[in-house]
This record gives structure tokens, sequence and C-alpha cells, in this order.
């Protein structure tokens, strides 16, 4: 049997753009990607603390060191620059594994940058 467990985090990170004119997914900087073991096109869910919404998308790669993190197309209605959020990504996995898995969690100062 698998299930679902968290896989990474990345905690409290700030939205610093919001493109509603876009295909959508949300772009994060590649340095918070790499360190929160996240890679392009996974889909990740964004919960966002100021506001409650909860979306799915998937993950673009953004600028390295930008500290960017920017919703696009319809997302970017469920956030304002300025919030912060939570990005959590899910993997699949047997029961056994599971118990063994320590997933990997991040937290970046206020400018989404590693500390």
């Amino acid at each position: 049997m698998q299930i679902q467990v968290l896989k990474s985090k990345i905690h409290r990170v700030k939205i610093t753009q919001a493109e509603l004119h876009y295909v959508g997914s949300i772009t994060i900087d590649q340095d918070l990607m790499d360190a929160a073991n996240l890679i392009e096109n996974e889909k990740v869910q964004v919960v966002n603390v100021n506001n409650g919404e909860r979306l799915e998308t998937y993950v673009i790669k953004g600028e390295r060191g930008s500290g960017q993190v920017c919703l696009n197309g319809p997302a970017a209605r469920k956030a304002a620059v300025g919030d912060i959020v939570i990005i959590i990504s899910y993997a699949g996995m047997e029961l056994e594994e599971a118990k063994q898995y320590k997933p990997k969690l991040i937290f970046p100062d206020e400018q989404n940058q590693l500390i």
C-alpha cells in the first residue's frame, strides 16, 4: 500500500509577484527549489497564511538568488504581493519507507533568502 507523505516544504515565503495573464503555475527562485528538493513541473500545494486560500499548481524555475515567488495565471487571484505562503510537495511511498522518510523543510528569511 502506498500513502502520500510530506516530501518537502518551503515555510513562510513572501509572494513577490502575481501575474494574472500567464498560462499558470508558481515561479520559485532556483535556490529555494534546490534547498527544498523541488524540481521544475513538480506539483505543489500553496497555502496562503494571510487569507487561508489553498491551491495546487506546478513549479517553474525562477531566477537563482532572486527570492522570486510568483503566482501565475488564475492562481494570482489567490494571493497579493506581500502575502506569506507555505509551499508543500508530497510523495507517494510504501508505508514502511514512509515511516523512515525525513522531509526536506526550509525556513527562508523575510527576503525569501536561505538562512
